[in-house]
């Protein structure tokens, strides 16, 4: 019986995609005018989307078959955290709406009304701009609101960065959830794309498309080391040398734990007690549940440490210069395990927050546990594990995305994109006898 009700639904789909086919051949042979451009709305709710969606928006943008519309909201709007609509507006992206959203909170409540307020506000915006397609990126939980909205106005959803992985966090959750209401799907890995068609996407939808994030290391020009001193100085206000050795750190809360921040105090234990002539370069946490704890905890050691300094927000060229440079990376951020891999950066990799992305050889993975987190930033210095990154490849791609993306959403039929064919059941078992 219910292979007969999926034989069913699956007839039905395809005579109503064959009549949505007749109809469009229809109005192509009586059309009299030009077609529009596609209308395309992008979402973009913080520092670390906007860095991966830079190339994607420059191809967007330069593409005469797409007009293309920016919707930010979140972090972007927040002095707290860099006020980085700033960025967006240099670098000249149109924007259709700017919806403010993000509560001055340290709390999971917060978070959950932030949710709340960002469908209110794209509920208006996107139902008086009316895109085409909306495209989302990987897994922030504000870009649940966006989705739901979408799903509401019946406007199809591309996304990217689906079918991965990082179960020490909510955004595995949120990742997953953007999958099933999407239509399209930029994959980063093969493995990604095949664990996308695995929860019931139908494998055209499904693109292996590389992660955009690289396209800058591959396609931007990165700051000669006076340069990036210069940047960080003037960021910093003060005058900023890169010694050997340095290491960038990026630690955010860890926000699947009932306590988001129960990993920081092996961390900064470990930090407190590290050869206090290594240079640390922090980097500030996403705004998550228990951000303002982490913050109050790197300010309190940069007083109590030398060769210590804190950066609210890092432009994208600062940020992947400084990968260049520095000599080891530590913390929990996806960034150590997608991006630093293009520079062969050996990364420390703590607590589970990551845990069971794919990774290079240039990850060391510890537990949140002081002496261990040592000993792995020990090895992430030596000369010796260095030399074994020689040669290595990202898995995450070659920063070829972002002309996929823009060509595959310029083109891609949109009649009944809305319809999914309903996954196939496995047989069932026969009862026992």
């Amino acid at each position: 019986m219910e292979n007969l009700e999926v034989a069913q639904s699956a007839e039905l789909l395809n005579r109503l995609r064959e009549m949505a086919e007749r109809l469009r051949a229809k109005d192509a042979e009586t059309a009299e005018y030009p077609k529009k451009k596609r209308r395309s709305a992008v979402v973009t709710t913080s520092r670390a989307d906007y860095s991966h969606l830079y190339w994607p928006l420059r191809e967007l943008a330069a593409n005469p078959k797409i007009e293309l519309g920016l919707f930010t909201l979140g972090s972007h709007h927040s002095p707290e955290f860099g006020h980085t609509i700033r960025e967006i507006e240099r670098d000249g992206f149109p924007i259709i709406a700017r919806i403010e959203c993000l509560l001055s909170s340290d709390s999971d409540t917060g978070m959950a009304k932030t949710i709340g307020l960002a469908t209110l506000g794209l509920a208006d915006a996107l139902t008086a701009w009316r895109p085409d397609l909306l495209l989302l990126i990987a897994d922030r939980y504000e870009m649940l609101a966006p989705a739901s909205v979408a799903l509401a106005l019946r406007i199809p959803i591309a996304h990217i960065e689906g079918g991965e992985i990082s179960q020490g966090a909510i955004d595995d959750a949120v990742r997953n959830a953007l999958t099933k209401l999407a239509h399209i799907h930029f994959t980063s890995t093969e493995t990604a794309r095949r664990r996308v068609i695995a929860m019931g996407e139908e494998p055209w939808r499904v693109h292996h498309a590389g992660a955009p994030s690289l396209d800058h290391i591959t396609r931007s020009t990165l700051l000669s080391h006076a340069e990036l001193e210069s940047h960080l100085t003037n960021l910093a206000g003060h005058a900023i040398k890169i010694q050997r050795p340095t290491i960038l750190v990026a630690f955010h809360p860890a926000t699947i734990l009932a306590n988001t921040t129960s990993e920081a105090g092996e961390f900064f234990a470990a930090l407190d007690a590290l050869d206090p002539k290594i240079q640390l370069l922090f980097v500030y946490p996403n705004s998550d549940a228990g951000s303002r704890s982490l913050i109050d905890r790197t300010t309190a050691l940069k007083k109590s440490r030398p060769n210590t300094d804190i950066f609210l927000n890092l432009p994208p060229i600062t940020y992947w210069s400084l990968m260049a440079r520095v000599d080891a990376m530590l913390g929990n951020s996806s960034s150590g395990i997608m991006e630093a891999a293009s520079f062969a950066l050996p990364v420390v990799n703590v607590g589970m927050r990551q845990l069971g992305r794919e990774r290079a050889p240039n990850i060391i993975d510890t537990p949140p546990i002081r002496a261990e987190i040592l000993s792995a930033i020990q090895k992430s210095l030596s000369p010796k594990f260095r030399t074994t990154l020689n040669g290595m490849e990202n898995p995450y791609g070659n920063g070829t995305a972002a002309v996929k993306i823009s060509e595959l959403l310029s083109t891609v039929n949109l009649d009944n994109l809305l319809i999914k064919a309903p996954t196939p059941l496995p047989s069932k078992p026969e009862a026992n006898s």
